[in-house]
């Protein structure tokens, strides 16, 4: 596929503007890029904080909360800084589409690379505190997680930074979706309270959003995502995500001649 070979034929350039976006974002400030690590950070402990020492929420199971909530809301930060970066990719970048030779299909995955920094952060902070509450994670559910992750990150970026750059209010429109996933995703709740609402339950398990939590969950705690219900999930979560790269890719190429011309 043609997407994928200017992926790996630019793979120096993706990184070196990945590194580069990484650092520009926080330039006008005296910590730098510290702050990318900081201010997700600290919202992540402040909703252990919050639920675990105030409404002493418990985790599902014998386990701390601290070990149950970092890895799924580590996750979704990962699955939110990306989408929203990369679906306005397009425009941030558009002096390069508009002025220079560029192959524009690369500038989504841009804004992946550098989301990434962040993310493997938060990710290694889940990772530290499983290890201290003496739970070591699964390496291969991890390898397995992250490659699905980024899978569908690029499948649903690839549509979504299209649109964005056709339609500018659709940035907009992503943002209020994107809350709206979080509160039916289940990070700060276990899906167990919904076991008296059996469709409900079923249709929040069968979204990307709840696979891609409850993987990087599976990680550190009991469970195994890939193969729960006889990997029904798992069948579902890969079709949705080749579907919307499918219909992301037509709708990409079908209007990347126009990106210049609406920038």
């Amino acid at each position: 596929m043609n997407f994928i070979k200017q992926i790996w034929e630019n793979k120096k350039i993706i990184w070196s503007l990945g590194k580069n976006d990484f650092k520009n974002r926080f330039a006008s400030t005296s910590l730098g890029s510290l702050w990318g690590f900081m201010q997700p950070f600290i919202f992540m402990i402040t909703y252990v904080i919050v639920f675990q020492y105030i409404l002493k929420t418990p985790a599902p199971g014998d386990y701390p909360y601290v070990v149950w909530f970092l890895p799924g809301m580590s996750m979704w930060l990962c699955l939110n800084d990306t989408i929203m970066s990369a679906s306005g990719s397009i425009r941030t970048y558009s002096y390069l589409v508009k002025k220079v030779v560029f192959p524009i299909d690369i500038i989504p995955i841009i804004s992946l690379v550098s989301s990434s920094f962040v993310s493997i952060f938060l990710f290694i902070i889940a990772i530290v505190v499983s290890i201290i509450f003496g739970i070591l994670p699964n390496l291969l559910i991890l390898a397995y997680i992250l490659f699905a992750t980024y899978c569908f990150l690029i499948a649903f970026t690839r549509f979504t930074s299209a649109i964005t750059t056709l339609v500018p209010d659709f940035s907009n429109l992503l943002g209020i979706a994107m809350q709206l996933f979080f509160w039916f995703t289940p990070i700060i709740w276990h899906v167990g309270m919904l076991a008296e609402r059996p469709l409900i339950l079923k249709l929040i398990q069968c979204t990307p959003f709840t696979y891609l939590v409850t993987g990087m969950r599976n990680v550190f705690l009991e469970g195994n995502i890939i193969t729960q219900d006889s990997f029904l999930y798992t069948i579902i979560f890969w079709v949705t995500t080749g579907l919307i790269f499918l219909w992301g890719n037509y709708i990409f190429n079908k209007n990347k001649k126009d990106f210049a011309d609406v920038l």
